[in-house]
């Protein structure tokens, strides 16, 4: 009897122990460097999770239960969407947790990332300290100031519960006839190229012995930034809006390109496809330059968006091939979809084109690893819920005063 009692004693501690060394995770030890972390959650992925992982939605159509059902990566508020009128930072914080714990509830409990225009500050919000915009501060000449708004503009969204703003933009205004010179610095390069110190502004400085163009984010009072609108959105023919910017490869690197150069070298976490076109080439299909020189030539180690339904205009009208669109728009380098309200619709459809071997799984898994990347580097797998203790920091003085 005794006997039977230590065999089964030594069984149960063996069983113990193996089941103790089963449920080690190298990707949810912060001591384990990133990559390490990353390739050890990509292994453990069904397509499903990282096709999930690609995709952003407009909050609106944002649930808990969406979130769990379809592996959502990323949320956003579109232009005026807030979770009420006026709403308060903990109505925000309310909201965006409640997201988060439909994320968290998952197989792989990997958190989503909420994302906002946060262009001019965090001007979505109501009470948050509005700045001005970008060819104003253009025409101060002064970075340092430039710096200090995007340190404001990161605490004021964190403040709210948001840890990614798609800012800045970064566009070279060639043309006053573009209706959105405003969001340009200066028509001057190297102006625009030297007003990128609100990178590290919004994301915080990068330690001097980093590898560049590695996504950076300093800690919890910061956010993931977003250089926009790569590349040439400045430089269409007579100004037109989302129109073709004709101009040689030695102009484009020398115009349009210094602003990303220098926010890649400073961490800037992920970059925005223009809805632009180069030389009649759709900027969100362009292989060449997306994956061949921004991601290969440039060493871009972030997540590339795509703007707001911006798959979509790769045709015309608008949406007219839906599947060739998602084709062309990931086979070019996007990693993150801004879908924004049919997501099920692009994640059968990618689903599809990945399953019949139109795309290639390791597109899929660069994608999904530069997503994640980004996610380890804001520390959400740490602090995946926003809690109220900067509540306060919305609208405070400090930051008026700088406005």
């Amino acid at each position: 009897m005794a006997r039977t009692r230590i065999t089964i004693f030594f069984m149960g501690l063996v069983l113990w122990c193996c089941l103790t060394k089963a449920e080690y995770m190298k990707y949810k030890d912060p001591k384990q460097a990133v990559h390490v972390r990353t390739r050890d959650l990509l292994d453990r992925m069904t397509l499903e999770e990282k096709i999930g992982q690609m995709v952003q939605i407009e909050r609106s159509v944002a649930s808990a239960d969406v979130m769990n059902k379809y592996f959502i990566g990323s949320v956003l508020s579109g232009g005026g969407s807030a979770p009420s009128p006026q709403a308060s930072p903990e109505a925000w914080i309310n909201m965006i947790n409640d997201f988060q714990k439909g994320s968290l509830a998952t197989r792989m409990q990997i958190p989503m990332i909420y994302g906002i225009d946060a262009v001019h500050g965090n001007n979505n919000v109501y009470k948050a300290t509005i700045f001005p915009h970008n060819i104003g501060l253009g025409a101060t000449r002064d970075p340092k100031l430039v710096k200090k708004i995007g340190a404001a503009t990161a605490l004021e969204s964190r403040a709210t519960g948001i840890p990614y703003v798609f800012a800045p933009c970064i566009a070279v205004c060639r043309d006053p006839r573009w209706g959105r010179c405003y969001e340009s610095y200066s028509e001057d390069p190297h102006l625009v190229d030297a007003m990128t110190e609100i990178v590290p502004g919004l994301q915080g400085d990068m330690p001097a012995k980093s590898s560049k163009g590695v996504p950076f984010v300093a800690g919890n009072k910061n956010v993931a930034a977003c250089a926009k609108h790569y590349v040439g959105d400045g430089g269409t023919t007579k100004g037109i809006n989302e129109n073709n910017t004709v101009i040689n490869w030695h102009d484009l690197l020398s115009i349009h390109m210094p602003g990303y150069y220098t926010s890649i070298i400073k961490g800037v976490s992920t970059v925005m496809v223009s809805y632009s076109s180069w030389n009649g080439v759709k900027m969100h299909a362009n292989r060449d330059l997306v994956t061949g020189f921004l991601k290969n030539k440039l060493r871009f180690r972030g997540f590339v968006i795509s703007d707001w339904e911006g798959i979509d205009r790769i045709t015309y009208p608008p949406h007219a091939n839906y599947t060739y669109s998602i084709q062309a728009a990931i086979g070019s380098g996007i990693d993150m979809v801004m879908v924004p309200y049919d997501y099920s619709s692009f994640i059968d459809g990618l689903t599809f084109l990945v399953k019949n071997n139109f795309i290639p799984m390791s597109r899929i898994d660069d994608a999904v690893k530069r997503i994640l990347r980004v996610k380890f580097a804001v520390g959400l797998f740490e602090n995946p819920l926003a809690d109220n203790s900067l509540v306060d920091q919305l609208g405070r003085q400090v930051s008026l005063s700088i406005a």
